[in-house]
């Protein structure tokens, strides 16, 4: 019979929530305490936080801005509006529209005097990161800013490993001539971690980019 808080499991007997298992020593049975689990920690990933990497780099944009680190904005869609329904005097609903022209980049701004221009990307390939995904209106953008003295990168987050990275555009910019040359039509997930910056996770902002732009102009001046 058991006592109060006391409860008997497969010869294990557990009190007040603290286990023990019952061993024999010469004559008697003795309680030994059994040690109790870790609770294991889940890692906070990009992925499961419910949020897209778009809204973790929009988060992290109104950060800078905040507290003063950089300037750097989303840039508008731009969009031909052809139908406004009026239903009253005080409102206007948008009925039809189409973008007039394809969007460069994303995001663009001024860090530590440079202007800096890049673009978001995700990618769920297993082992590498398709080439497609880069419009060539991008590409060409991206090789202007480069060409004019600018910062010009992009923001992979690969889904796989749940790693962004900080791509440079003289990177982008070998892979897409060996695609050209009849090479891979693609960049692996180990090509990315030589030639990017890895952008590790914080807590405020939670995707600190920045830090890997930083690491990127004190190697590209040294």
């Amino acid at each position: 019979m058991c006592r109060a808080g006391e409860k008997y499991s497969n010869n294990i007997l557990k009190i007040y929530g603290t286990s023990y298992v019952k061993m024999r020593v010469g004559d008697n049975m003795i309680n030994y305490p059994l040690p109790k689990r870790r609770k294991t920690q889940k890692r906070v990933s990009v992925k499961n936080r419910g949020m897209t990497f778009e809204t973790l780099i929009d988060e992290a944009n109104r950060y800078y801005l905040e507290h003063d680190k950089a300037v750097i904005h989303k840039k508008p869609v731009p969009v031909q509006i052809v139908n406004v329904d009026y239903p009253s005097r005080n409102k206007a609903r948008i009925k039809e529209a189409y973008y007039r022209t394809p969007s460069t980049t994303d995001y663009n701004g001024i860090y530590k005097g440079r202007y800096i221009d890049f673009d978001v990307k995700e990618s769920r390939g297993k082992t590498s990161f398709p080439l497609k995904n880069i419009h060539a209106h991008q590409i060409e953008h991206l090789r202007s800013v480069h060409a004019h003295g600018g910062i010009a990168f992009l923001l992979i987050h690969l889904r796989v490993i749940d790693q962004v990275y900080l791509l440079p555009f003289e990177a982008i910019e070998r892979f897409i001539r060996r695609s050209e040359n009849g090479g891979r039509k693609s960049v692996t997930h180990e090509e990315i971690d030589a030639e990017g910056y890895p952008v590790k996770e914080g807590f405020l902002p939670r995707i600190d980019y920045l830090k890997a732009v930083r690491t990127y102009m004190q190697e590209a001046t040294q």
